[in-house]
C-alpha cells in the first residue's frame, strides 16, 4: 500500500499548493462557489499537515485529456512551483493516471488530486481495524489504475515457467496481480467484520432501543453535538473528517425513554466512488437508523450546497436500496452553530428544522424533545391489565414504554402505554399470560 504523506517522517515542513480547475461551462460564473470549494480543498491539504503556501482558481475553457491544464496555465504554473519550491501539488479534481503522470513531469513535483487526498486523510484518521480494512481497500482499488510500482522489490521483468517461455511476468503485471490478490483478502476481512457489526446490530435489536443517526458535511459539528449529547469524549475538531469510524452510545429523552446515538463518518462533495463502496458498513448505521438527524452548519457560506451534496449521498443509497425508500419521512434538520449567527438565529426555528449550537448548548432541549415528539409519533396505545404480584411485566412496559395511564386495583393494574410495534410484539411473545384490553 502507498505511504500516505501523513507517515513520512519530515525533518522540514511539507510545502503545498492547491489549485481548483473551475469549469465556467459547468458551474457559470459563481465565484463565490469557486472560492468555497478551494477553501475546503485547503482545509483538507491542511488536514494532513500540510503547509499551503499557494492556492488559486484556475478557470478552464475546455479540458486537456494530456494534462487537464491548458499549455499557459502549466508554464506559470512550473515557475510558480519551482519559485516557491513545491512539495506537492494537489489538484482538486480527478484527475485520469496519464494526466497525473504529465503533471508530474511537467512540474517536478508530486501530483494527488482530490480521490488521493482523500483517501489519504481516511488512511490517517481510521481507527479500528474496519476503518484500517476500509481504507486500505479503497486505496487498492484507486492504485490499480495507476499502479505506480508499489513494490519495488520485485524485478522488472521475471522469467517465463518451463516450456511455455515468453518474456515473463513484467513488474506491472506482477503488481497488478498483487493487489488483485490482496484485494481478495481484504474483501474476505472486511465480510467477517461486517458479519460481526451484523450480530451486534441483531443483538441491539433484540433490546431494542431505538437508533438516532447523526449524518452531515464533514465539518459540520456533528461529532461536537454527539459528545454535547452523550457526555462522551470522541474526538472532535474544526478539521476536516475529523470522525471516520462509527461511535454509538445510549441516551435518555426527556420522557426517559433511551435511544442510541449513533456519529457517522461526514460526507464530502464528489465523494470518491471508491470510498462510497468502500465505507458501506459505516453508511449501514444510517440505513438502520429509525431517526436521522442531518446536522448543517448554517453558519456556513456553502450551507446550501452542502445540504444538497448529503441528501444526494441518501438518495442516491436509497436507488441502490441500502436505505428504504421513505428515509426523508425520518429525517429531522439539526441548524447547527448557531452562536456563530448572533440576532439571525432566532428566525430559523421552524417545523421541519431545530436551530441549536453544540458548543454553548443552546436549543439540545428542543433537540431532545423533537426526537422524543419524532418516536412518540411511531407508537401505538395499548392497555393491559396485569397482576400486581407481576414485577417483571410491569418493569418491562416502564423500561420500553411510555405510560400515560395507570389504575391499581385489587389485585390488578390496568395500565395504558404507548409502545413501538416491535416492542408491542416482543411483550406479547414474553408475556404470554397477557393480552391487550379493548380500550
Amino acid at each position: 500500500m502507498a505511504t500516505s504523506f501523513t507517515e513520512k517522517k519530515q525533518t522540514v515542513a511539507t510545502r503545498a499548493a492547491v489549485i481548483l480547475p473551475w469549469e465556467r461551462s459547468a458551474h457559470g460564473q459563481d465565484v463565490r462557489a469557486a472560492e468555497a470549494r478551494l477553501e475546503e480543498a485547503v482545509g483538507l491539504t491542511a488536514s494532513i499537515g500540510l503547509v499551503i503556501v499557494r492556492k488559486a482558481v484556475l478557470l478552464l475553457r475546455m479540458r486537456r485529456s494530456a494534462t487537464l491544464l491548458g499549455k499557459g496555465q502549466i508554464d506559470s504554473l512550473r515557475i510558480a512551483v519551482k519559485a516557491d519550491n513545491i512539495d506537492v501539488l494537489v489538484v482538486d479534481t480527478k484527475l485520469t493516471p496519464a494526466q497525473q503522470r504529465n503533471l508530474e513531469t511537467e512540474f517536478g513535483c508530486k501530483v494527488i488530486d482530490r480521490t488521493g487526498l482523500i483517501l489519504d486523510i481516511f488512511g490517517a484518521r481510521a481507527a479500528t481495524r474496519e476503518g484500517t480494512l476500509q481504507v486500505e481497500l479503497a486505496h487498492l482499488e484507486y492504485q490499480r489504475s495507476r499502479l505506480v510500482r508499489l513494490w519495488t522489490h520485485l524485478e522488472r521483468q521475471r522469467g517465463g515457467f518451463g516450456f511455455l517461455g515468453g518474456p515473463g511476468e513484467t513488474q506491472i503485471e506482477a503488481d497488478r496481480r498483487m493487489i488483485g490478490e490482496r484485494i481478495v483478502r481484504l474483501k474476505k476481512d472486511l465480510e467477517q467484520v461486517r458479519r460481526t457489526r451484523g450480530l451486534h446490530r441483531q443483538a441491539r435489536k433484540r433490546v431494542p432501543f431505538p437508533v438516532v443517526a447523526l449524518v452531515g458535511y464533514t465539518n459540520a459539528g456533528k461529532s461536537t453535538l454527539f459528545n454535547a449529547l452523550t457526555g462522551a469524549t470522541v474526538y472532535a475538531q474544526d478539521q476536516l473528517f475529523a470522525t471516520l469510524d462509527p461511535t454509538m452510545r445510549a441516551i435518555e429523552l426527556p420522557s426517559g425513554r433511551q435511544v442510541i446515538l449513533s456519529d457517522t463518518v461526514g460526507f464530502i462533495s464528489d465523494l470518491p466512488t471508491e470510498l462510497i463502496a468502500a465505507f458501506r458498513a459505516t453508511l449501514e448505521e444510517v440505513a438502520e437508523a429509525d431517526i436521522i438527524l442531518h446536522v448543517r452548519d448554517i453558519a456556513h457560506p456553502d450551507s446550501a450546497t452542502q445540504k444538497k451534496d448529503v441528501l444526494g449521498v441518501l438518495q442516491s443509497m436509497a436507488k441502490d436500496n441500502m436505505l428504504e425508500q421513505d428515509w426523508p419521512s425520518r429525517v429531522i434538520e439539526v441548524l447547527n452553530k448557531v452562536d456563530l449567527l448572533g440576532e439571525h438565529a432566532a428566525a430559523l426555528q421552524g417545523d421541519e428544522s431545530v436551530a441549536i449550537s453544540a458548543i454553548t448548548g443552546d436549543g439540545l432541549d428542543r433537540l431532545l424533545a423533537r426526537i422524543d415528539q419524532r418516536i412518540t409519533s411511531g407508537m401505538e396505545m395499548v392497555r393491559y391489565a396485569l397482576p400486581l404480584t407481576d414485577g417483571a411485566a410491569l418493569a418491562w412496559l416502564y423500561q420500553h414504554g411510555e405510560v400515560i395511564g395507570r389504575n391499581d386495583r385489587e389485585e390488578e393494574a390496568d395500565i395504558t402505554v404507548r409502545l413501538l410495534a416491535e416492542d408491542r410484539a416482543r411483550f406479547e411473545r414474553q408475556f404470554r399470560h397477557i393480552t391487550p384490553q379493548i380500550a
